[in-house]
């Protein structure tokens, strides 16, 4: 009696805390359904041993064979406690673009061993759990805005000041450009063949994309019209 008692209480606790986490009500069934089980059959052997019935052997056994289950199965066990640290905690969820495990796409459903990401070229990869949930993951849509930036070069004897202005009139011409943060416009980098401009932005997490291809062929058509020249690789040579 009192065994069902603190079982009740424990499967309760384990109840508010799924419940608590948000956990999905598929994995909330089956987590309190095995904590139930597991809960059940220690109460039963307790309840063996305290009638006088040796439980040893039976023990020793249950313990062999769980040992030897969990040898080979290790990998799917180690998927499987993944996915409920993922299902957990939720670094990612579905309709989320991650990087992980060098594959980029979007995630499209997360199982309970595997976790199923959609490339952009519409491939679908599946990824173990347990890579997912020890791994690094980049999650690019966690957060509302990101920050999106070009390096443009342009050539040396070009007015940077005049490069800055242009490019600055573009940005403020963009209405999906954020004027908090303010925008970035600096010289990069004297590079060999060219002088490189960075230009820095951020720009709601769903117009990340759409902004910088944008942006490059805004850039290209403005410089064109205003006579900044682009560069090209340069060698010169020098003869005897």
């Amino acid at each position: 009696i009192v065994g069902r008692f603190l079982i009740s209480f424990l499967n309760k606790m384990v109840a508010r805390l799924l419940a608590k986490r948000h956990v999905d009500a598929s994995i909330q069934s089956f987590v309190k359904s095995l904590v139930n089980i597991l809960l059940t059959i220690l109460l039963i052997i307790a309840v063996i041993g305290k009638l006088g019935v040796e439980t040893t052997s039976f023990a020793a056994l249950l313990a062999s064979a769980g040992v030897a289950i969990g040898m080979a199965l290790s990998g799917n066990l180690q998927n499987f406690a993944g996915g409920l640290i993922v299902l957990l905690f939720k670094p990612y969820k579905v309709g989320d673009w991650i990087e992980a495990q060098n594959v980029s796409g979007s995630v499209t459903a997360i199982q309970i061993m595997h976790t199923l990401v959609t490339t952009a070229d519409n491939k679908v990869v599946y990824i173990p759990n347990g890579a997912m949930s020890s791994g690094v993951i980049t999650n690019y849509s966690r957060l509302d805005t990101r920050r999106v930036e070009w390096i443009v070069g342009v050539d040396y004897g070009e007015d940077i000041d005049k490069v800055k202005s242009v490019v600055n009139e573009l940005i403020q011409k963009d209405n999906r450009i954020l004027k908090e943060p303010d925008p970035v416009i600096a010289l990069h980098a004297l590079d060999s063949s060219s002088v490189n401009v960075t230009i820095r932005a951020w720009v709601a997490n769903g117009d990340y994309w759409n902004v910088y291809f944008e942006m490059n062929k805004n850039i290209y058509d403005e410089f064109n019209r205003q006579g900044i020249d682009f560069p090209f690789p340069q060698m010169t040579i020098h003869q005897a």
